[in-house]
């Protein structure tokens, strides 16, 4: 028997996909019954209580959650977000409901028992509400009581070699993709590269001292998997400079129909004859491409690796061996100034060990940033706010082509005095001897 009577959550049930509240319903009958007989150091009722709460939010079209902010455990500013109930009377088993972000393995990958032990925990010690994962990457553990935090930590770091991921204004946990470790397309390794920064930058991570939040997302090619170019501050985008490598034979394949585009992706319909003119060189963003007694040809320099013609016929094509990566800085979802994608800071580096160079142009934008930030400023706004060109002069990059977003299109690039012959004094005599009215 349900706790409290959700009419309003019983809608989110009724449409064609999985839901949440099905979810949270089945945990809190699990709760209830118990089978496991487990000694909850939370309320056994908290997974109602939260429901209810969701269920009052909808009635009144307000959040009945107060702004925690960070709760810390020792040595530790981020890892745990504070959720607090304003209800706490009507809703006891949620009045204080954290939830703590769990640094989540390279790649996502997990063994069985690592993830039985993780569930054990938090049944134990939490809710048993998980979210595999949260935008940042990490594992969310979602609801505890704040006695259980320091007994939380110790088991995780003592007992599972496992850290607590970023939260507040610090780094957040950096998130990569599968990379090299099984995808034929990772221009770099991108586990070793997350793995680096993270223990690098460690103090950044886990004790907030900037603006605001800074995430590192690592993809390993333009296909963008982990989505580093719409969601962090700065991303790591895998890329190369050589040629595409063309197969003539495999077009040919695909061309005849012996190959199924995209991989298969797209069976279980006849989407008609496969058609390269429509399918491939014609959605070209930049049109460097064209099909032409048989073979494909591709103009290099007009390139911008955006990996669709790859993506339809992989046995055709594929990226070159010249690789590295391109770093991207600003994107950022909307809070105080609306949502940015990404702007293109390095074009190309290679990525060796020890990553000095990339580490150099981290550090020098975290200089500028948090000289310049204000309050809850992301990366992104604070260049919209003084401009890409201080961003460039603050990590020392010459402005360069591939700055500039089009053509006769450059907001950014202004000439100083010093770079600029005779300065800004001029005889108008002069220069009208050259340049007549």
């Amino acid at each position: 028997m349900a706790k409290h009577a959700t009419p309003l959550l019983d809608q989110l049930e009724s449409g064609p996909w999985p839901s949440f509240v099905s979810d949270l319903k089945q945990e809190a009958a699990h709760r209830a019954k118990n089978p496991k007989n487990v000694e909850f150091q939370v309320a056994q009722d908290c997974v109602d209580d939260l429901l209810g709460v969701l269920e009052l939010s909808f009635k009144h079209g307000m959040t009945h959650w107060k702004h925690g902010g960070i709760v810390g455990v020792f040595g530790y500013g981020g890892g745990v977000i504070g959720r607090y109930c304003d209800q706490p009377q009507m809703f006891p088993g949620v009045a204080h409901f954290h939830t703590m972000r769990i640094a989540q393995p390279g790649g996502k990958y997990y063994t069985t028992e690592f993830l039985k032990k993780l569930c054990d925990l938090w049944e134990f010690r939490g809710s048993g509400v998980t979210n595999m994962h949260g935008s940042t990457g990490d594992i969310i553990f979602i609801g505890t009581s704040t006695p259980q935090l320091e007994e939380i930590f110790f088991e995780l770091t003592h007992n599972m070699n496992q850290d607590l991921g970023g939260s507040g204004s610090n780094l957040r946990t950096p998130s990569d993709c599968i990379g090299s470790s099984r995808c034929e397309y990772s221009c770099y390794d991108t586990q070793d590269l997350c793995y680096n920064l993270t223990q690098e930058y460690q103090d950044e991570l886990h004790r907030p001292a900037f603006p605001y939040k800074f995430k590192f997302k690592f993809d390993g090619c333009p296909n963008c998997c982990v989505a580093s170019i719409a969601r962090a501050d700065i991303s790591f985008v895998g890329t190369w400079k050589d040629d595409i490598k063309i197969d003539q034979e495999a077009v040919a394949g695909y061309v005849g129909g012996e190959f199924a585009p995209n991989g298969g992706a797209h069976s279980g319909r006849d989407w008609g004859k496969f058609d390269i003119e429509k399918e491939v060189t014609g959605l070209c963003p930049t049109k460097c491409m064209k099909y032409d007694n048989g073979k494909l040809f591709i103009n290099n320099r007009e390139c911008t690796r955006c990996m669709h013609c790859i993506n339809v016929m992989p046995r055709a094509l594929h990226i070159g061996e010249d690789r590295g990566l391109s770093m991207l800085v600003g994107a950022k979802a909307p809070i105080l100034d609306g949502a940015q994608m990404g702007s293109l800071l390095v074009p190309f580096i290679k990525v060796e060990e020890p990553y000095d160079e990339i580490k150099e142009v981290i550090e020098g934008i975290w200089d500028w940033w948090m000289e310049e930030g204000k309050n809850r400023e992301r990366l992104g706004e604070l260049i919209k706010r003084q401009g890409f060109q201080k961003l460039l002069e603050a990590t020392n990059i010459k402005a360069m082509p591939q700055h500039v977003q089009e053509p006769r299109h450059n907001p950014y690039i202004f000439w100083k005095e010093e770079e600029v012959d005779g300065g800004w004094d001029r005889d108008i005599n002069a220069f009208r001897k050259d340049h007549l009215r």
